[in-house]
């Protein structure tokens, strides 16, 4: 029996602009310090920037594409067995999908340094979108990891 306690979801209200609970998820992992409204000033110009560059009239598409272009199907946990420790394949919640895609964007537009941060996650963005990228790199080695470690995936649990 797991001795956790499984936390209540908060439930998060959705962004002015968009609409979306997932723009203003995406806007609570960029903020820095509790400042929000800067948060969300560098998202929207960034996104706005992004769906210039790419040439599409709905910058929430541009967006959710990215989005859905970096989303991990599957990931590696270890499970211990016996002496030994396995990375075992598994499976990834949406939740979670949503979660790491957005990590992984938000790490490596702070990576790039020598712009500011609008230019940065604007890049970011465009290369999640197109395919390519930082972030989509995270997610072929994640997957590659899965791959490689299938050999272990009846110790899933």
């Amino acid at each position: 029996m797991s001795r956790r306690r499984r936390a209540v979801k908060r439930e998060t209200m959705p962004d002015s602009r968009y609409n979306s609970t997932d723009v203003m998820k995406f806007i609570n992992m960029l903020m820095l310090e509790g400042k929000k409204s800067t948060a969300e000033k560098i998202f929207y110009n960034a996104v706005d920037l992004a769906a210039q560059r790419v040439g599409e009239a709905d910058a929430i598409k541009v967006f959710q594409k990215a989005l859905d272009n970096v989303k991990p199907i599957l990931e590696v946990k270890s499970r211990r067995v016996g002496g030994a420790t396995y990375q075992v394949p598994v499976d990834v919640s949406a939740e979670r999908q949503f979660t790491m895609a957005t990590r992984w964007i938000i790490q490596f537009a702070r990576q790039r340094k020598g712009q500011p941060m609008v230019d940065c996650l604007a890049a970011e963005i465009i290369d999640a979108y197109k395919s390519q990228g930082a972030a989509i790199k995270k997610r072929e080695d994640t997957h590659k990891m899965a791959e490689a470690n299938k050999a272990f995936a009846h110790y899933r649990w």
